[in-house]
């Protein structure tokens, strides 16, 4: 039954590696997502009499660290990392996380937020409070500067700067909440990171690769299923021969 086991372990990777294509098509329109690539590795079978046959076991899930598209949209609080690097903000639980989403937003306390409600952070670790403004402009540094309500519009003044890092890809792990973090503890400030004002950057996923992708594995968890049912159909008729003898 060992090669009915094998097999079985192939439809389960089959259906993993399904369930990360489907979430990466449910982002294809996810500001600044990264889609993520399933990795499995063969691993032998010990014990006899087959020691040298393998089967498929998850190893982890990759990123896919390429830029999406960047997609101009004029306003203001909507900025895009410029090549690599990252957008460090508070996640749910306190801790310090990275984004890609550029989406920002004031929330009514005066909070910088992105869209999906995370405060951003600035260079002291803290997130960016702001007051009742009139006007705001983000520069390539990160720099936040705007004209205070009750302010003369010709003096702007700088009222904080986003936090951006570059950490090893390599360090990075993505949580369930779809931020990243650094295994290795809080990156520092990378003042080589740049934004791009009044641009947002669109998901790295192609649409229609994901769609063969779903095909592919469609077509590969059914020849793994058919052949889990030759397996035990031939089992069966072993079966039958040794009772007859």
């Amino acid at each position: 039954m060992d090669s009915l086991w094998i097999a079985a372990t192939g439809a389960r990777a089959v259906l993993q590696r399904q369930d990360v294509v489907t979430n990466n098509l449910a982002n294809a329109s996810t500001t600044g997502y990264r889609g993520a690539t399933p990795q499995f590795r063969a691993l032998p079978v010990y014990g006899e009499p087959l020691p040298s046959n393998a089967y498929v076991a998850t190893q982890s899930e990759g990123t896919d660290y390429q830029q999406g598209p960047m997609v101009h949209t004029g306003r203001n609080l909507d900025v895009a990392v410029q090549g690599s690097g990252w957008i460090a903000v508070q996640a749910a639980d306190g801790s310090t996380a990275y984004t890609r989403n550029g989406d920002l937003r004031i929330s009514p306390s005066g909070v910088l937020t992105t869209s999906d409600g995370h405060a951003v952070l600035g260079q002291s670790g803290s997130p960016i409070s702001l007051p009742q403004l009139t006007s705001i402009q983000v520069g390539v540094d990160g720099t936040i500067s705007g004209v205070p309500a009750g302010s003369s519009p010709s003096t702007p003044v700088v009222l904080g700067t986003i936090q951006l890092v570059n950490p090893p890809a390599t360090q990075l792990q993505r949580g369930n909440d779809g931020l990243f973090r650094d295994t290795q503890g809080p990156a520092q400030p990378d003042p080589t990171v740049q934004l791009a004002s009044g641009v947002l950057e669109g998901s790295n996923v192609n649409p229609v690769r994901a769609m063969v992708q779903m095909l592919e594995n469609t077509r590969a968890f059914e020849m793994q299923t058919k052949l889990m049912q030759n397996i035990d159909q031939n089992h069966q008729a072993a079966q039958q021969l040794l009772n007859v003898t």
